[in-house]
């Protein structure tokens, strides 16, 4: 488990994590959302040592980071993948990874076949295309076969099979208990990976919560209903939600349940066609959470 407390980072005049708190816990995929500038980056580099906090803590486990002996078997990470010497091959990147953590050399070969990359394991990382990378530095995280592991931005370059591949490795390392933590603007990819989401903006916390519940309570989720007495109905149900009327014989109400707008109706005798609930996007429920701390908007 990754824990945070009353983390604060300051450069200068600028708070670039001001007082964050939340943990990160196992059997489950939890999404790290915000704007650019919110702190995202700087939270993991935190977690990893990278950055010295100003205030507070952040714990590997109940330990810090630089208290670690071996840290590649507590956490995995990628931050950046072109962070790797690029006149060293793959192969010779991860085996001087592997020495250091005290890690058997045989893993080398089982990661570069589980990201793909064993054809081209010689070759140098310089020569290598922004996927490549990507698909290199998540194979480093994975070297130690850590409990943990933190990716930002993963799927950067990949092709929408790298995409899939690596929403369905995150899915499956946390199927087997183990802490995933990872940054993304993909909202689509997001909404189909993540249990949980933590959002922050402006360094701060925001949301702290299972994806269904951020998505649930946006005001862009609501019921479909098809009824022959819909201007009715929506007068009925207008002092409880929000009602529109989008044709004589549709509504689109916000703020109420199927099943609470069904009883209004079976109570007042109204013959329903359909009573449909349509979700809202992770994209638009992030967007109406996130609106008031952006601090670059176009005109």
């Amino acid at each position: 488990m990754i824990t945070i407390r009353g983390l604060t980072k300051r450069y200068g005049a600028t708070v670039a994590v001001d007082n964050l708190s939340f943990d990160v816990r196992p059997g489950q995929v939890t999404g790290f959302l915000g704007p650019n500038g919110a702190g995202k980056s700087t939270t993991m580099r935190a977690v990893l040592g990278l950055d010295r906090p100003t205030d507070g803590q952040t714990l590997i486990d109940g330990r810090p980071y630089r208290s670690l002996r071996e840290p590649l078997r507590s956490i995995g990470a990628l931050l950046e993948a072109k962070a790797v010497h690029p006149r060293r091959s793959a192969a010779d990147h991860l085996k001087a990874l592997a020495q250091s953590n005290g890690i058997a050399q045989g893993r080398v070969d089982e990661v570069l076949g589980l990201v793909g990359l064993s054809q081209v394991a010689g070759r140098r990382v310089g020569q290598f295309s922004l996927g490549m990378s990507q698909r290199l530095g998540i194979a480093s995280a994975l070297l130690g076969d850590p409990p943990i592991v933190m990716f930002d931005e993963p799927v950067n370059g990949l092709d929408p099979d790298g995409i899939r591949w690596v929403r369905e490795l995150m899915r499956g390392l946390a199927a087997e208990g183990r802490t995933v933590f990872v940054s993304s603007h993909l909202m689509s990819e997001m909404e189909d990976t993540a249990d949980h989401l933590v959002v922050i903006g402006r360094g701060r916390l925001v949301v702290d919560a299972p994806i269904a519940d951020v998505i649930s309570e946006s005001s862009h989720t609501m019921v479909r209903v098809r009824t022959p007495e819909a201007a009715k109905l929506g007068a009925l149900l207008g002092s409880s939600g929000g009602v529109q009327v989008s044709s004589p014989e549709e509504l689109l109400v916000s703020g109420l349940s199927t099943d609470e707008i069904g009883d209004v109706a079976y109570d007042n005798g109204i013959r329903l066609h359909e009573l449909a609930l349509r979700e809202a996007s992770l994209e638009q429920a992030y967007l109406e959470l996130s609106r008031e701390h952006l601090d670059y908007t176009g005109a």
